[in-house]
């Protein structure tokens, strides 16, 4: 059975930051006036070293922290209102109930950070690395943004937090029929065949009735594919061959996910 795959090629690259320079002297009394007083508005902390640094509650509203270091520190409650955070490193940070609105996060590291509860106003967070963030609510983004981070996580093994994802997109538009796909996908490499079922029909549904054509394509050729699987299972001198031609076809579903957002 020969099948049609589209591909493309995604690349997630998140560029190593560059060490430290030194900090001019004016550098310095604001590091030290963070560090004491929490409070810097409108600080030059751009490039600064505060790994594990225990800032809950700091005041960092219009900060300059390009390219600082801020991995697994202690941000929760913060207000970083329209600071500058391109660049930065915020890997495992604790942002739980901070202000980040009118942030700049380009190129922002926030892997594996807490947001839950934290405020994500007027930020584009498709320039940020978002792998494995925890908590993020459903108001800081659109449909299509939790439906790629979805297809990330879903291609780095990731389950879990991507049916996180694709579930925060239907529940901010019930009729997203990208997201039902997703969910069809992750759902039958985790062995839950049923749900895969359920919410691939549903995607089919959705595409016709929105006369998305590529997507219902895709869409029935994934069940067709399901459906051949369970033949397969009944069918040892078939397996080979069929389980070969099924496995490309799930190597390049992710590619296909994102492409039916072009």
């Amino acid at each position: 059975m020969k099948i049609s795959i589209i591909t493309s090629i995604i690349a997630l690259t998140t560029a190593s930051l560059p060490l430290a320079s030194p900090l001019q002297a004016e550098n310095i009394s604001h590091l030290n006036q963070l560090l004491g007083t929490k409070r810097c508005h409108e600080c030059d902390l751009s490039d600064s070293g505060l790994i594990h640094a225990n800032l809950a509650g700091a005041e960092l509203n219009n900060a300059n922290l390009a390219g600082a270091n801020l991995s697994q520190a202690n941000l929760a409650g913060a207000n970083l209102t329209g600071a500058d955070l391109t660049g930065a490193s915020l890997y495992g940070a604790n942002l739980t109930g901070a202000d980040l609105t009118g942030a700049n996060l380009a190129g922002t590291d926030l892997r594996n950070a807490y947001l839950r509860n934290t405020t994500l106003e007027n930020v584009d967070l498709d320039r940020a690395n978002l792998n494995g963030v925890k908590g993020i609510s459903e108001e800081a983004g659109t449909p299509e943004q939790f439906h790629r981070w979805g297809v990330r996580e879903a291609d780095r093994g990731n389950y879990r937090a991507a049916i996180a994802h694709y579930n925060r997109a239907i529940a901010i538009d019930s009729e997203f029929a990208p997201a039902y796909l997703g969910l069809g996908v992750v759902y039958y490499r985790t062995d839950f065949k049923t749900r895969a079922l359920e919410n691939t029909q549903v995607a089919i549904a959705l595409f016709e009735n929105q006369e998305n054509e590529l997507g219902q394509s895709t869409s029935q050729e994934f069940l067709d594919n399901m459906e051949l699987a369970s033949q397969i299972e009944a069918s040892l001198e078939q397996r080979d061959k069929n389980a070969s031609n099924f496995g490309k076809f799930m190597g390049g579903i992710g590619s296909l996910l994102l492409q039916l957002m072009l």
